[in-house]
């Protein structure tokens, strides 16, 4: 089983990057993302964090906005089996690199021979987030521009909080799941 649907890793994907939705879209990686997400872990275990998370979003719907970060860090960052795929996820949409998951891990729920470090693509290393969130550009990847060296990167402002803004456009459907 594979999920197919960009939408759902794309509405987690927004929350953990805290980057906004649109941010994500324009780097071009988001079906290459879910591709190497689903072969690494496989499309049962993915499945569970996004269901994990969508079940996060109905139950915290008009509560603060700290009840939803705290179950986010108890539920899936504090768990055992999708904590080390969801931080593997946000590692995946900064530097572009699917990391190998712990030893730990893999005995415990399976291990799986596409799960090793590779580059997903070169156009993945030239779009990571990491590259907006430091101000810099790719090196070797996107020319600089004729003398833009001669100045120092200069790091965005933290807009506070972008992706949540992103995830309450998300409409809650209790019977539907989440409709965008």
């Amino acid at each position: 089983m594979s999920i197919e649907d960009p939408h759902r890793f794309l509405a987690f994907s927004t929350e953990v990057t805290a980057f906004a939705t649109f941010d994500l879209w324009a780097t071009g990686q988001v079906e290459a993302y879910l591709a190497t997400v689903n072969s690494a872990i496989g499309g049962a275990i993915l499945a569970e964090l996004l269901s994990t998370y969508e079940k996060i979003c109905l139950e915290t719907e008009g509560q603060a906005l700290s009840e939803r970060k705290a179950r986010l860090r108890r539920q899936i960052f504090g768990s055992e089996k999708l904590g080390p795929v969801a931080r593997n996820i946000i590692k995946l949409w900064y530097v572009g690199t699917w990391y190998e998951l712990p030893t730990a891990w893999s005995e415990a729920f399976g291990a799986n021979p596409k799960d090793v470090p590779f580059v997903v693509s070169a156009a993945a290393y030239a779009e990571g987030l990491m590259w907006k969130a430091i101000g810099a550009h790719p090196a070797g990847a996107k020319a600089p521009g004729y003398g833009s060296w001669a100045s120092p990167p200069t790091i965005p402002a933290f807009a506070g909080e972008p992706a949540i803004a992103q995830v309450k456009e998300v409409q809650v459907n209790r019977n539907e799941g989440l409709a965008r």
